[in-house]
């Protein structure tokens, strides 16, 4: 790229202008569409006499019929019939306003709805009241963005460096992904697939959920073509961002692509696409963002569709959607078949919470389940610190592919690239790191090599799963009926309800005042029998209360019964069992612990091992047993380092002691 730089820097200079009637962080509302003109019209130069004089010709005929016309003879997929252009509105700055409009207005129909997203009249509007509107025109026609002069891909560089400076305060992972990461998930991608590289004229998809301003697919494209120039590869994204989207499109339809393939929209409650499948799938979705605004709509395709729907494997926490991004894409996948032997792959970049974020049975575990059982995932990539605009929070390439090659069925990679980046010289925003060509290449090497070292690691899917098991221990419990325990009878929630009734009027008080004497009259048969008697088997101290109950004439339910017992009772290590009417221990809630047992390995052998010498009347609760998912990355990598001896410390602080004594002599003289 030439001049890129500078370029960047004259534009944003434009924006300078703006300041005092718009803000820093609204500069963007004016430049970015006036950029997409620009490059419009530098498009359409070659052209422009010969289609307003197609135009004429053909007038009278409807606009889609018209437009396909012009539209070749503009050599585009758009074309202008308004009389202006940049040069000509100069020449009449009293009416500048209106004929931009009129210059706006003569865009073909896909060209018009992409300004029309940026909403821009109201800019018009407010910079002609502000008497900068001539002045802003004026500075914009004085840079040639003719794709002669500035190729698709460095005005794709130059667009995203503008959104950057205009968004220097977004949220982390809201906006594009830098190029050099996106180079490298390209190689990821297409590392496997022989066909796409080598095959003449081939012709496949790629399609990207969050495409922000289409950077993703531009760089797959590029990279394609320096490997296979005759291949293609067809481009499709949604974008809920209005200017991010408006770009993308604009970028793709003036590389004469198909600019419906890009889509507006939410991707997770209005799926644009919803029923294609793609070759490739490729994405950095917001990481941490609630995904509350399609919570109705993604909940209700969960609970009808299940697993043919989207979302079928399970949900998230409210606060982080990543996961549900990963599950719409790998929907998307084409499914093996004779005819497409080698299915579809995906790379998606997200932070470290999609790799251990919820227990076993959550939603993420769930999701991460359904991923690894299905042999889904191929490899992640640790990605080093400090490689975004707006966040220095660590990263992860994830791959995934529903067609595995032999050597990796029931695998999974690991690749530690976190030392594998260059200091820049001069920081981005967040952005102190970048990746050179060769750490991109010797990420891909190792991820290819599929051989274990400091910088790899193989695991069988199982290896990620676990057992949680719920380890009960019996409920053991003494009883003593004195003044100080059947006064707590008043914490008891059955014994409490007696004295409270749902009816109203005087049968209402009838039901009280009844309640209460019932409460008293179980307080008072309780005190008859007090003592400092200690009861450690509760089923005989049970009959005897049952006992004495029928002999005070009370009739005493179950649900009120256990809570007297609750009440006249303590935990005691050296009381019976409590059973249950089937005889069977009783757990107690207090001691209950759970344990996350590999499941290579079998439950009950880790039981007899690790629990039961320690524990020897706990047992396993198999009613709660759930298979969970994680993958903790950074544990399979970490490096021990020994700690310095006592003695070499020592030698230190007595070093540095001596150093501010000396000091100190100076100082007092």
């Amino acid at each position: 790229m030439i001049n890129f730089q500078e370029k960047v820097n004259f534009i944003w200079s434009i924006a300078e202008i703006l300041r005092g009637p718009y803000k820093p962080d609204d500069y963007g509302k004016v430049v970015l569409p006036m950029a997409v003109l620009r490059r419009f019209d530098c498009v359409l130069d070659d052209t422009k006499e010969a289609v307003l004089q197609k135009h004429e010709q053909f007038k009278n005929l409807p606009e889609e019929s018209r437009d396909e016309i012009l539209n070749r003879e503009a050599k585009q997929k758009f074309s202008n019939i308004s009389k202006y252009d940049f040069s000509k509105l100069l020449s009449d700055s009293d009416n500048i306003a209106d004929n931009l409009r009129d210059y706006i207005n003569g865009f073909s129909r896909t060209a018009r709805d992409i300004i029309e997203y940026f909403d821009f009249d109201k800019q018009i509007e407010k910079m002609d009241r502000n008497d900068l509107l001539y002045l802003v025109v004026k500075r914009f026609s004085e840079i040639d963005l003719h794709p002669e002069i500035v190729s698709n891909v460095e005005m794709g560089y130059i667009f995203e460096e503008l959104i950057r400076r205009f968004s220097e305060h977004a949220e982390a992972g809201d906006h594009y992904t830098p190029r050099e990461v996106v180079r490298l998930m390209v190689n990821l991608l297409f590392l496997e697939d022989e066909d796409i590289l080598t095959k003449p004229g081939i012709t496949q998809t790629l399609y990207d959920s969050c495409a922000g301003t289409g950077g993703m697919g531009s760089v797959a494209q590029e990279y394609l073509k320096e490997m296979n120039p005759t291949a293609e590869l067809e481009f499709f994204a949604q974008e809920i961002n209005e200017e991010s989207y408006a770009i993308c499109k604009a970028d793709t339809l003036i590389k004469g692509e198909e600019a419906k393939n890009i889509r507006f929209g939410n991707t997770l409650s209005n799926d644009a696409f919803s029923n294609m499948k793609f070759d490739y799938l490729i994405t950095n979705p917001p990481y941490g963002v609630e995904w509350k605004p399609s919570e109705k709509v993604v909940k209700a395709e969960h609970e009808n569709m299940g697993f043919n729907g989207r979302f079928g494997a399970g949900l998230p926490r409210i606060s982080d959607g990543q996961l549900l991004f990963l599950q719409h894409l790998v929907s998307k996948m084409k499914p093996v078949s004779a005819d497409n032997p080698k299915g579809s792959r995906l790379a998606i970049i997200m932070n470290g919470s999609p790799l251990f974020t919820g227990d076993a049975g959550s939603g993420e575990s769930e999701i991460r389940r359904y991923m690894i059982e299905n042999d889904l995932v191929e490899g992640i990539v640790a990605m080093p610190n400090d490689l975004f605009y707006n966040t220095g929070i660590a990263t992860y390439v994830w791959i995934l592919t529903n067609a595995k090659n032999p050597l990796r069925k029931g695998k999974i990679q690991l690749v530690n690239g976190v030392h594998f980046y260059q200091k820049m010289k001069k920081s981005m925003g967040s952005k102190r790191n970048e990746l050179s060509e060769e750490h991109i290449n010797e990420i891909v090497r190792l991820y290819g090599d599929l051989k274990e070292n400091d910088h790899v690691k193989l695991f069988d899917n199982e290896d990620f799963g676990y057992n949680k098991i719920t380890v009960e221990r019996p409920l053991r419990l003494n009883f003593k009926i004195d003044e100080e325990r059947v006064k707590t009878l008043v914490n008891q929630t059955a014994f409490t309800n007696l004295s409270k009734s749902k009816k109203k009027g005087e049968a209402g008080l009838k039901e009280i005042e009844a309640g209460k004497q019932q409460q008293q009259a179980i307080v008072d048969a309780l005190l008859s029998i007090q003592s400092d008697t200690v009861y450690k088997n509760r089923e005989e101290l049970t009959k005897m209360l049952k006992k004495l109950f029928k002999d005070k004439g009370l009739t005493i339910g179950s649900p009120l019964l256990k809570a007297i017992l609750n009440a006249l009772s303590e935990k005691d290590e050296t009381a019976d069992i409590c059973v249950d009417g089937k005889g069977n221990p009783e757990p107690d809630t207090d001691l209950r612990d759970t344990e996350s047992v590999p499941l290579k390995e079998d439950i009950y052998e880790y039981f007899e091992r690790e629990i039961k010498p320690h524990v020897p009347d706990a047992w396993i609760d198999e009613s709660k047993t759930k298979v969970g998912y994680e993958i903790p990355f950074t544990r399979h990598f970490y490096q021990y380092t020994a700690l310095r001896s006592s003695e070499i410390i020592k030698e230190e602080i007595k070093a540095l002691e001596e150093s501010i004594l000396e000091k100190l002599k100076k100082v007092m003289g």
